[in-house]
């Protein structure tokens, strides 16, 4: 059986607010808020791999404490843009 789109993007969101970490619930969460309906199937693809990394490596790339993977660069990039924007350089 293959899954909806509807079902997909509510996984999806899901993922992105039920994270482990609360810091990374707080840049996820709002993103996929923002953008996630508005995504073509291969920015879902990455995301969807981005969600699959563990917050304690997530964490560092988005706030550039180490240097992100060229394959999630771009959308890490743009997911770490939009969180400093609503919360701060810290973010």
């Amino acid at each position: 059986m293959t899954e909806t789109a509807e079902n997909r993007l509510k996984r999806l969101h899901m993922r992105a607010w039920r994270r482990g970490t609360k810091e990374m619930d707080l840049v996820l969460g709002p993103y996929a808020d923002a953008h996630l309906a508005a995504m073509d199937a291969a920015t879902l693809d990455a995301f969807e791999a981005i969600l699959e990394e563990n917050d304690q490596d997530l964490y560092p790339w988005i706030t550039g404490q180490s240097p992100m993977p060229a394959r999630h660069a771009a959308l890490l990039g743009a997911i770490g843009a939009f969180a400093r924007a609503r919360l701060g350089p810290a973010a």
